[in-house]
């Protein structure tokens, strides 16, 4: 008689000798072309805001490990990835307290309340985001935030402007050129577009993220945006204002792609990134945001279960009696 005992459990059986930490360090390392460019830019606030971001997110993570007397998980990088991201949302002169709640929120309420990672139906950091958008807007008015700064371009945030004036108004304030390579008013890690465009196709080579998701999402941004621009271009500016400025490149690579709030499925992906691009360009143009990246991403996460369900329909068919 075999007494041999078989182990089962569930998919997958094959380790590709990949890790939360390898995959965190990735995406952080994909950042950097951003991160630089904005604590150039920016200044020593910006390291500020960054280290306090990254060091608190993590801090959060270990007093909850340690309240609940689980494994100390701040090891696997997830939180420190979810700090510098939130953190790189934030402008320069983000106060202290601001940035500590923010994490809090991300990490305590965004992340570890639903079982930690990969059990996260929402982003952790637009969580947080989203909590001090609602609470405290006036600390993301860029323009009111950089006013001590000087600049050698225009020190306006593009988007802003864009609201309140118009694109007839606004038309030539913000070359494309500058767009792309920095020359704009915003967060710390969102102004440079040409980094962010960089860091998303590291992460896509390396396999860490789709390429379905970022590309849907940018189609989406152009295809609405032209659509609104082509009704009335006095006052809806073109698809690529709104494609190089805000958090839209930010939000294709970074935002969208978070594994745990994203579709896993080819088609889902397509219509989760699409949408996601659309609602952001409605809140823009007829909502009450200027941008409305944060919350259109959350929206999506929220359907999300849902439009994952979408799958190919298999070949074949039901034999009876068979």
């Amino acid at each position: 008689m075999n007494n041999n005992k078989l182990t089962v459990s569930h998919a997958p059986f094959w380790h590709d000798g990949d890790s939360l930490f390898k995959m965190n360090l990735n995406i952080m390392i994909a950042t950097l072309p951003a991160v630089i460019f904005g604590i150039i830019q920016f200044g020593a606030p910006a390291v500020g805001v960054l280290a306090l971001s990254l060091s608190s997110a993590m801090v959060w993570e270990l007093i909850l490990n340690i309240i609940s007397k689980k494994k100390i998980s701040i090891g696997d990088l997830d939180s420190a990835v979810i700090g510098l991201v939130f953190g790189m949302m934030l402008p320069a002169t983000s106060p202290w307290w601001l940035v500590i709640t923010g994490t809090f929120v991300a990490v305590v309420i965004g992340k570890m309340i639903f079982g930690g990672i990969g059990a996260n139906p929402f982003n952790p950091a637009l969580v947080g985001m989203a909590f001090l958008m609602l609470s405290w807007k006036v600390f993301f008015d860029f323009d009111t935030a950089y006013i001590n700064y000087e600049f050698d371009f225009t020190a306006l945030a593009p988007l802003a402007a864009l609201k309140f004036q118009g694109a007839y108004e606004v038309a030539g304030l913000f070359p494309i050129g500058d767009l792309i390579m920095g020359k704009q008013v915003g967060a710390i890690g969102s102004t440079f577009g040409l980094g962010l465009i960089i860091g998303g196709i590291y992460l896509i080579l390396r396999g860490y993220i789709r390429w379905e998701i970022p590309v849907s999402f940018i189609a989406g941004i152009i295809v609405t945006a032209l659509a609104f621009s082509m009704a009335n271009p006095d006052t809806y500016a073109g698809p690529m204002l709104h494609l190089f400025s805000g958090y839209t490149l930010f939000g294709a690579f970074f935002l969208a792609t978070e594994n745990s709030s994203s579709p896993a499925n080819r088609i889902p992906m397509f219509i989760y990134g699409f949408f996601a691009a659309v609602m952001i360009i409605l809140m823009r143009n007829i909502g009450a945001y200027a941008d409305g990246t944060v919350l259109a991403i959350l929206l999506v996460n929220l359907v999300n279960p849902l439009v994952d369900t979408i799958r190919p329909k298999a070949l074949g068919k039901g034999v009876n009696n068979a």
